[in-house]
């Protein structure tokens, strides 16, 4: 149903690939939609109404532009600090459907989740705040090998570091202190399991919507190349996080929305959140979840952060086996062209391409080229297949002379942003 409400301007923070569908479900929800973001060639901004070129973690900048547009309501981007400035400003204006400000910085910054986690007797790693100043003994004694260190702001495996010995710490320590923006990084006990998604929607304080899904891995530990449906995880594992869930909003009290989860499930399958959001799930996870259940979840979470009623929403179960994988590659170079195997190609269901001839892939870990969705016939089919897609969908790099300069240049910044 189209917005007939006379004040119809909407901000939503960023216009990438990733926030397509919310930008979509704006524009279908009939309001006027204001995309601020640093990217003046973002695929997202001409889809909206208006594009401002705004840094979206700049929350004065975004609370001036607020202002001056008169806008009804603020969207997060798919990033942390897009929801914390989406808090701020709805705040600054009394706008419905955001937490308040030192809420999402409690679920966002990971050092004051896994303390919040602990304290309410929700399973989260041991973990020890550290500054540039701590001691690699202290570091050893409170966490133990294998460890992680880690910025407490950013995802995606950004300033991320596993250390198996006393030799790596310093490194990861310094490289971690580089990327974030706080003063402070934590390190915490590396966890062994299988990762996992599991997408949320909280309504009056309770889960009345949720997904789960299977991550892959294939090109970095720590940087999600694909999601899939599944239906192998236990009952007992389920209920154990949706009484995480639970215990979180209802302590925290949670405005209705979005509550997504990273966690990982132990070989007694046990899961241990690692990462909690109230923002939408990057590259187009949105759309596994609407593909899989058949929920309109974009419409949904865009709904609840204009402070706007979801209505009544049912418990969906996947109904198709669907894969959502992201397009890269496995080395610095010179990309040439995506090809896409004739066997594969049959059951992509929809894509999303952005890749030039020419670009250059700095950094391959965190380089995407597009998205696909492919749906299979049954889970048995997929699983088979998912260790093969980087095989089957790949980038074909060009073979010049300077690649070897590219692979000189490069190859020291890997997990470097880019």
């Amino acid at each position: 149903m189209k917005n007939n409400v006379q004040n119809n301007k909407v901000i939503i923070l960023n216009g990438s690939f990733s926030e397509i569908p919310l930008i979509e479900a704006l524009k279908n929800l009939g309001y006027f939609v204001i995309v601020l973001g640093a990217n003046d060639n973002a695929l997202g901004n001409d889809i909206a109404d208006k594009y401002v070129n705004c840094d979206y973690s700049n929350k004065e900048a975004v609370l001036e532009i607020a202002k001056t547009e008169k806008i009804c309501g603020i969207v997060s981007c798919c990033h942390d600090f897009g929801i914390r400035t989406a808090s701020w400003v709805s705040n600054k204006l009394n706008l419905k459907g955001h937490d308040k400000l030192q809420t999402v910085e409690l679920l966002h910054l990971k050092d004051k989740y896994r303390a919040y986690a602990k304290q309410i007797g929700i399973k989260t790693p041991k973990m020890l705040k550290c500054n540039k100043d701590t001691k690699i003994e202290q570091i050893i004694k409170e966490v133990g090998f294998p460890l992680i260190i880690k910025a407490v702001d950013l995802t995606t495996g950004y300033g991320m570091t596993k250390c198996n010995n006393i030799d790596e710490i310093k490194p990861a320590l310094d490289f971690a202190l580089s990327k974030t923006r706080e003063d402070y990084i934590i390190a915490e006990e590396f966890l062994e399991g299988t990762n996992h998604g599991f997408t949320t929607l909280i309504q009056n304080g309770k889960v009345v919507f949720y997904f789960v899904d299977n991550e892959q891995h294939s090109v970095d530990l720590y940087s999600v190349s694909g999601a899939s449906t599944t239906s192998k995880l236990s009952l007992a594992a389920i209920d154990n996080l949706i009484c995480d869930c639970n215990k979180i909003a209802s302590n925290l009290q949670l405005v209705d929305g979005i509550l997504h989860i990273q966690f990982i499930l132990d070989k007694n399958n046990i899961p241990t959140i690692l990462e909690i959001t109230r923002r939408a799930p990057g590259c187009q996870y949105v759309k596994l979840v609407e593909y899989a259940t058949g929920i309109n979840y974009s419409e949904l979470i865009v709904k609840a952060e204009l402070g706007l009623p979801m209505g009544e929403i049912k418990q969906l179960k996947p109904q198709k086996y669907i894969v959502r994988h992201c397009i890269m590659g496995n080395k610095v170079g010179t990309l040439d062209t995506v090809v896409i195997d004739q066997s594969i190609k049959s059951k992509i269901i929809d894509s999303i391409e952005w890749w030039k001839k020419g670009d250059i892939i700095s950094n391959y870990k965190q380089y995407k080229a597009g998205i696909v969705f492919i749906e299979f016939e049954s889970e048995d089919e997929m699983d088979k297949t998912i260790p093969s897609l980087n095989l089957l969908i790949k980038i074909k790099m060009q073979n010049k002379e300077n690649d070897n300069s590219l692979i000189a240049k490069y190859s020291n910044n890997i997990l470097e942003v880019v």
